[in-house]
């Protein structure tokens, strides 16, 4: 357009900077910082699996972050002696919830719409995903979620590799 100037100062449509792209380009990514030392390793080995704590993750788009009432559910009798225990259930009498930190998520600039059913539907281990979580206290990010990654998987499978699968 003839007099307004450059068209504009962002790097691509997809990142407002070369450090931002740079930055998607290699999962870096600071690391989340969680409220409570949640370990998924004890839990797990305890024989809670995924679902009883991400509840909806096979019904529809997002495996929930469980909330300190259904962390107390047990935590009422089991552990209540631990320090993080404790800490909860102070957090739970002030009315307050915690405040989960995100490990896995797309920036907003990739235009994905991820939906966890069809994956559990079509028996996709957690794990391809999220790593070996029976391996891991804090949850950290364990897998490089970029394109190329979830294609292969995608692939191996015979799923849709039609843009519109995951993007809008």
């Amino acid at each position: 357009m003839v007099g307004q100037g450059p068209s504009s100062t962002v790097f691509t449509p997809a990142h407002g900077t070369l450090l931002g792209a740079l930055r998607d380009y290699f999962d870096r990514r600071p690391r989340p910082v969680q409220p409570i030392a949640y370990t998924h390793k004890v839990h797990l080995a305890n024989g809670l699996q995924c679902l009883n704590c991400h509840v909806g993750v096979d019904t529809g788009p997002d495996a929930r972050i469980p909330n300190i009432k259904i962390c107390m559910t047990c935590h009422l009798i089991i552990a209540k002696d631990k320090p993080e225990i404790q800490k909860m259930a102070a957090m739970l009498a002030r009315g307050e919830d915690i405040r989960w930190q995100r490990v896995y998520d797309y920036v907003p600039e990739a235009h994905v719409r991820f939906n966890h059913a069809p994956h559990i539907r079509a028996d996709v281990d957690c794990k391809v995903c999220h790593g070996d979580m029976t391996q891991q206290t804090v949850a950290v990010r364990m897998v490089n979620l970029q394109m190329g990654f979830c294609l292969d998987c995608h692939k191996q499978r015979r799923a849709s590799v039609d843009c519109t699968t995951c993007h809008f």
